[in-house]
């Protein structure tokens, strides 16, 4: 194949547009924008996961609040009915022993009842206060989980501007190349790597290796306008103007 010298020049330019492109989507798939927004999402969501684990012990809490002082309220209503009957008078005596008798365990039943709400209520206080921090950790968590998203789309944008500059030097590029060029370049990057790499003393800029003398001399025999390829990674072999001087 043949093509002028200043298109073979300006395919390296395009090698150097798609290695950009390249650096772009890498730069896209490895945001360390990313990774720290993934990182405070993951704690903005076990903290809101500790509040309502919190929520929901308070949430048991209460029901046994209520079920204690439910108990208390029904054993002090036996003890005044106890009381009044007692102060009726109109209990024989070996009645009058077993309401005093029942009412020392109704007090001692009583004093097991407060006792026993009076924990639970603390614990509630403890677990209030416990999941007021959660969720102040959980607001500022927030603030910081805002800013991370603010500070990822402004890299994306950037990453976006960048990618399409690229583009549009590549569509610059590409109308000024024979299409014969393009395609050979095109079925070489398919294959993977660079399409095309300057000649760079004896080592091809694509694939960074030397070629062996014999490949060299028939490589400085050829003409100027000659598309040569690369005899190890062949991709088109682009020799930097003045080569034969």
């Amino acid at each position: 194949m043949k093509a002028d010298v200043w298109q073979q020049h300006s395919l390296l330019q395009l090698a150097e547009v798609d290695a950009g492109l390249a650096r772009v989507e890498h730069r896209v798939k490895k945001l360390p924008e990313q990774e720290e927004l993934d990182r405070i999402r993951a704690e903005h969501g076990a903290a809101g996961d500790r509040v309502a684990t919190l929520g929901i012990a308070i949430e048991d809490l209460d029901d046994q609040v209520t079920k204690f002082e439910s108990e208390i309220e029904g054993v002090r209503q036996r003890e005044d009915r106890d009381r009044a009957l007692l102060q009726g008078g109109s209990v024989a005596a070996k009645q009058v022993a077993e309401l005093q008798h029942e009412l020392e365990t109704l007090e001692r039943r009583q004093a097991s009842l407060e006792d026993s709400l009076l924990e639970v209520m603390e614990r509630r206080e403890e677990l209030t206060a416990q999941r007021a921090d959660a969720v102040a950790r959980v607001d500022e968590l927030q603030v910081t989980l805002t800013a991370a998203q603010h500070a990822l789309a402004e890299a994306v944008a950037e990453l976006d501007r960048a990618r399409q500059e690229h583009l549009t030097r590549r569509d610059e590029l590409l109308a000024t190349l024979q299409p014969d060029l393009v395609a050979l370049y095109e079925r070489q990057r398919a294959r993977g790597g660079p399409g095309a790499g300057q000649l760079q003393g004896r080592r091809c800029g694509a694939c960074r290796l030397e070629i062996d003398r014999g490949e060299m001399a028939r490589i400085t025999a050829a003409p100027d306008d000659e598309v040569l390829r690369c005899p190890e990674c062949n991709a088109i072999l682009v020799r930097a103007e003045g080569f034969k001087k």
